[in-house]
């Protein structure tokens, strides 16, 4: 087994959770020793625990934009982290509006955590994160890691990215939530791993209707904001990937349709391999 892998922690698209569904989106790269948790949805801090991760080593956190379903738990994630025997500093990267965020979440729990520091010794949690604003280009060299970012297409957020994961052995590509854009081909040209966003066209009008709160500008922000799984495929395949991991799945939960849906949306698109993401699956490099 490689010490180089992916794990896609929830690979649910969009932040509603029924029953039997899986979680929204929340990934782990694992590349050159390094831990990058990539978007924080609902259920993220269970999956890292579940993939083995101690939480009091969490260091670095790259928030894709602010959808409800890709940074929810970033608060509870990095105060349980806290409460878990963090000690360290954790640098947070993503679009303008974290820092709000982060501030917000830290003085919702201010009686939690001044009480913890003075009952339970611990250094003062709002010590420990710095959130960097990030733009396109080169975010992170660390240790033989480069990690870029590319905008994508997701309106109506202008500052929406996919992330580019490269070593000297390899290379990891996230797209993101994003429509389909040409210049992602170039940003995961020869990637080793595409992980990208997909919808299942035929299943958009149940799906709606399963939701019940939405309405037509719910569809059109589908339609507008959001790649095709047969989309996804042709992307990877002008990219020239060596494979494809279809995640934040639209939809996820429905049980008319399963892998062989995926599948098939795919084919005559993409005749490399093929990954149906599920929550937990770890993709090694």
């Amino acid at each position: 087994m490689s010490d180089n892998y992916v794990a896609l922690l929830g690979t649910k698209g969009g932040p509603s959770v029924r029953p039997k569904s899986s979680m929204p989106t929340s990934n782990l790269f694992v590349m050159n020793g390094q831990h990058v948790v990539v978007d924080c949805a609902l259920g993220v801090t269970r999956g890292l625990v579940d993939q083995g991760m101690n939480l009091k080593n969490l260091s670095t956190i790259f928030i894709s934009h602010l959808h409800s379903d890709h940074y929810l738990e970033l608060g509870p994630l990095v105060h349980t982290a806290w409460c878990s025997g963090l000690t360290t500093m954790v640098d947070i990267y993503g679009p303008a509006g974290l820092q709000d965020y982060w501030d917000g979440f830290v003085l919702s729990m201010k009686a939690d955590i001044d009480l913890r520091i003075d009952d339970d010794g611990r250094d003062d949690l709002r010590d420990f994160v710095r959130v960097h604003v990030i733009d396109e280009g080169v975010v992170l060299e660390r240790d033989g890691l480069t990690i870029s970012a590319l905008r994508t297409e997701h309106p109506p957020l202008i500052d929406c990215f996919a992330f580019s994961f490269k070593t000297a052995k390899h290379h990891a590509v996230f797209s993101g939530d994003t429509a389909p854009i040409k210049v992602l081909e170039d940003f995961a040209r020869g990637a080793d791993l595409l992980i990208h966003e997909a919808m299942l066209e035929s299943a958009l009008p149940s799906l709606l209707k399963r939701i019940g709160n939405g309405s037509d500008k719910l569809m059109a922000h589908w339609l507008r904001s959001h790649t095709f799984a047969h989309d996804a495929a042709k992307t990877a395949a002008k990219a020239g990937v060596k494979r494809l991991a279809l995640s934040h799945l639209i939809p996820s939960d429905d049980p008319t349709y399963g892998p062989k849906d995926w599948q098939k949306a795919c084919a005559g698109h993409w005749d490399g391999e093929l990954i149906v993401g599920h929550d937990g699956i770890r993709i090694e490099l």
